[in-house]
Order: C-alpha cells, then sequence, then structure tokens
C-alpha cells in the first residue's frame, strides 16, 4: 500500500491510496468517522430558562456544538480509570450565564479548559428578548461516532482514480475541446489524465469519441477528509488508523485464546480416550 498528499489545508485533506481494494478502502472512511474520539456536549442542568426555546431544545444545539479536542489530555468514560463515574480526567465542565436583550453565541460559553472551547465563536445558540435569561451547566466528555453524530470528527469519503486509454488515434485540439475539465493529456501514444482530483468520470470524453475508453482503477483511490474542526484532518488520519491497529491486535488476541482453548480440548480428549 502507498499514499500519496495531494492536498492539504487546515480542515481539509486529500490523499491517494494504491494497493487496496473497495474493502479497504471503506474500513479506512469507517474507522476515521467512527472510531475517533471527539468531545461534545452530552449533559446540560438549566439553572434558568426563560426564553422562547424549551430546555431540550437548546440542549439539543449544544450537543452539535463542535469543540476542540485534546485526545491527550482525555480519556473515553469505558476506558478511564473512574470506570465511568466521572473525573476531570474524562469530562469538562461548561458553563453559560446571559440575560437579554442579546443574541448568545458559542463564544459565551466559558469552558475550565482552554483548549476546548467551541471551534466556530460566531455560532448562535439562542436570541434572548429583554428580561430573558438563560444559565446552565454543561458536561462534555469524549465519544465516538458509532454512538451518535455528535461525536463525528467529519466527513470522508473517497473515488476511485479513472483509467483513460486511447484506442486509435486523435488530435491533441480535439481532446482539449471534448473534457470539460481540460485535464486529458497526450504523452506519446498514451493518453494520461494531469490532475486526478478534478476528473470526476463524467465520460463526457467517451460519450463523444469512440476512440477514449474510461475506466476506474480497482486499486486506486482519492480520499477526501474533510474536518468539522475538533481535529485536523492529519490528526484524524492517523488517529483512525491507530483505531484499526488496536482492533487487529485485541483480535489477534482472541484468536490465540481461541487457539489455546481449542488445543487444551484435544489434550483433554486424547487423555480421555487414552
Amino acid at each position: 500500500m502507498e499514499i500519496k498528499l495531494l492536498e492539504k489545508s487546515e480542515d481539509n485533506a486529500k490523499f491517494l491510496v494504491q494497493g487496496i481494494d473497495f474493502s479497504f478502502a471503506n474500513l479506512i472512511r469507517r474507522s476515521i468517522m467512527d472510531e475517533v474520539p471527539v468531545m461534545a456536549i452530552d449533559e446540560v442542568t438549566f439553572h434558568k430558562n426563560s426564553s422562547a426555546l424549551y430546555d431540550e431544545i437548546i440542549a439539543h444545539r449544544l450537543g452539535l456544538l463542535p469543540l476542540s479536542t485534546d485526545l491527550k489530555s482525555y480519556e473515553v468514560k469505558e476506558k478511564c480509570k473512574c470506570d465511568g463515574k466521572g473525573c476531570a480526567r474524562c469530562q469538562l465542565n461548561l458553563v453559560l450565564q446571559a440575560k437579554g436583550p442579546c443574541t448568545v453565541y458559542a463564544e459565551n460559553i466559558k469552558s475550565k479548559d482552554p483548549k476546548v472551547k467551541p471551534v466556530q465563536p460566531n455560532m448562535p445558540i439562542i436570541k434572548l428578548l429583554k428580561g430573558q435569561q438563560l444559565q446552565f451547566e454543561a458536561t462534555a466528555s469524549l465519544g465516538y461516532g458509532r454512538d451518535h453524530v455528535k461525536y463525528s470528527p467529519g466527513l470522508v469519503f473517497y473515488r476511485q482514480v479513472a483509467d483513460v486509454k486511447l484506442k486509435g488515434d486523435a488530435d491533441r485540439d480535439k481532446l482539449n475541446k471534448i473534457c470539460p475539465q481540460n485535464i486529458l493529456v497526450l504523452a506519446g501514444s498514451k493518453l494520461k489524465v494531469s490532475d486526478n482530483l478534478k476528473c470526476d468520470m463524467c465520460l463526457a470524453c467517451a460519450d463523444i469519441s469512440k476512440e477514449i475508453e474510461i475506466t476506474p482503477k480497482e486499486d486506486e483511490f482519492i480520499f477526501e477528509v474533510e474536518s468539522w474542526g475538533q481535529l485536523d484532518p492529519k490528526a484524524m488520519v492517523l488517529a483512525g488508523l491507530e483505531s484499526f491497529k488496536s482492533k487487529l491486535k485485541e483480535m489477534d488476541k482472541q484468536l490465540s485464546r481461541l487457539q489455546e482453548c481449542q488445543s487444551g480440548q484435544m489434550r483433554m480428549a486424547k487423555d480421555h480416550l487414552a
């Protein structure tokens, strides 16, 4: 398997993976989206709420609020030494107190840990009229996207790389007019795609010219990782692969135990027959 970085920004990354099949490609996608823990608000205690919205609606909005995540300082509750009871190692308290008239934004929520705070400070939560108040205490913890979408770190998708072949002779000027993206290039007698990121296999070239054949490569995939702000794309990919490695180790351990158990049963059976 070979991996090549194609593009990278603060919240987006695109990379090419060669030497894998569909099942492995989907495994990478699911590992990043479902197995990478991020912080999110899961409990809210309202002390005052005289706004136009019910407590449940505000709590739902708070739960979907992206929070910057520090994986080195926090642990998932199931793996924490407190056995999920709640401690400074596995959860964080946030508070808010506001009085109208005003618009309450995500930046108005005060976190006890400066490393964990709303990613989008200008995200509106609620509008308070004159005399209305909102006061609550919230608890944030690490969770997995497989349990709830609010714990998903972002969006991951992939597509196959286009394999373009030229059956006969073709005019260079004609090729430029055929492709909507102008990315078909003649290299000697071979036809190539100059930019795989721009080719979405629209098949416009194959529909117009019978001399061109375009098919998806079975072992090359372009991945795009779009972060929602809790973690950067690199951290998402590395954490997803690390989660996959830990699952492989656990499966190897279970298989070893099963093998030992079967060996023990076979020895007992032989002793019994003897």
